[in-house]
């Protein structure tokens, strides 16, 4: 097992080329690996990794609830672990998980184990046996758990970082009440996000969205990164079977869906691209956490770091 050899921390570096925008780093953009193990086979997900870190790629992001739907929720950490034991590769990656999202013992997908401080030391050293490792860089509170007081969540996570265990906290899937009165206290925030905006009111189960009035508070928030996790609405931009969840079926998805495909069409790049780039040219900048199940598609995701974003082309993003 590896110890921390430094306080890593994520740094979204901009600078302006003329009047555009680029991003310079590979390490912006964030690994998911919800199907690692499962769907994913343990070889293919070795050479995501290895394709992954060897193009600079840094943040490597899983759960210790991945794929419980198809498997039994250990097998992402599992074959992480395996990864960096076998590459040797624990201090050239940052690595995050989650806790409180996963299952009970004989309950459904929906009754999951929550954030009772308990719970949260018990579920990160499991994860930690899982990683083989002894620490994570980012540990987030999966979910919302109305059941258990804040405080008492963050206080958990704290010990954990006193203790060597945890280097940085996070919130997921969380309001903008729980993140104003985390204050402080927490360095990452992640949110489902996209360039399409889900009608007003939908409702994605224990998944919340990052919302306007929250990218605002980030934005007046020194030391805090967002994250936004199903960037690319599981292919539905460029896959024609992959179709667009309802959630998105109001008039103003056909106007974005038109803007996004005339900026793809003048760079000549992929809608894909696009979403990925506007993401990170975003005030606050959304770094994204991107799944893929192919080195060709991880390819796709890496180049929109390199890709120009014109004030022009920005602007007709928004406009629409």
């Amino acid at each position: 097992m590896s110890r921390p050899g430094r306080a890593w921390k994520t740094r979204t570096r901009r600078r302006n080329a003329g009047r555009a925008h680029r991003i310079g780093r590979v390490a912006v953009i964030c690994l998911g690996t919800m199907n690692f193990g499962t769907t994913l086979d343990r070889a293919a997900a070795f050479g995501v990794l290895d394709a992954f870190t060897g193009q600079g790629g840094e943040l490597v992001d899983t759960a210790n609830c991945y794929a419980s739907w198809i498997g039994t929720g250990d097998e992402s950490e599992l074959v992480i672990g395996a990864w960096h034991r076998a590459r040797g590769a624990r201090d050239r990656i940052r690595l995050a998980t989650k806790v409180g999202a996963r299952p009970v013992p004989g309950g459904g997908l929906m009754d999951c184990e929550g954030l009772a401080p308990a719970t949260i030391r018990s579920a990160v050293e499991d994860s930690l046996r899982r990683l083989d490792t002894d620490y994570v860089d980012v540990c987030f509170a999966h979910l919302m758990d109305p059941a258990v007081p804040l405080e008492d969540t963050l206080g958990a996570f704290e010990e954990l970082v006193a203790a060597g265990k945890v280097r940085e906290i996070g919130l997921s899937n969380q309001d903008l009440d729980s993140l104003r009165r985390a204050g402080g206290r927490v360095s990452w925030l992640q949110q489902r996000y996209s360039y399409l905006q889900p009608m007003p009111g939908a409702s994605f189960a224990l998944q919340k969205t990052l919302t306007p009035e929250m990218a605002a508070y980030v934005r007046d928030t020194p030391g805090l990164t967002v994250q936004g996790y199903s960037p690319l609405l599981s292919g539905a931009y460029t896959r024609p079977d992959r179709e667009l969840w309802p959630h998105y079926h109001h008039p103003g998805t056909e106007s974005r869906l038109a803007a996004l495909r005339k900026v793809a069409g003048d760079a000549g790049v992929t809608e894909n691209q696009v979403v990925l780039a506007w993401m990170l040219a975003s005030t606050p900048p959304v770094q994204p956490v991107i799944g893929v199940s192919t080195q060709a598609q991880l390819a796709d995701c890496l180049a929109a770091t390199e890709l120009v974003l014109s004030d022009e082309h920005l602007r007709c993003l928004e406009a629409a």
